[in-house]
């Protein structure tokens, strides 16, 4: 699997995880403690999340740009 294959698969992954953490915070399932731990790992994986969205952002504007150059963005 090409590093790009796996990044997708990494985002995919990372926001399901945050929006499972979401659900079970927002359904009151799970206890204080519980809830400022899924918390911390929600700021984390938001972050995270956010990070491969930049990236992605700036290949695109990149491949966009009048002045590319053809790259191989997989290194």
């Amino acid at each position: 699997m090409g590093k790009n294959a796996e990044n997708t698969n990494n985002f995919e992954q990372q926001l399901a995880e945050l929006e499972s953490l979401v659900e079970a915070m927002e359904n009151g399932e799970i206890s204080l403690e519980d809830s400022l731990k899924s918390f911390e790992k929600g700021i984390q994986l938001t972050r995270s999340c956010q990070k491969s969205l930049s990236e992605a952002e700036l290949k695109v504007k990149i491949l966009l740009s009048d002045d590319a150059e053809p790259s191989n963005f997989e290194e």
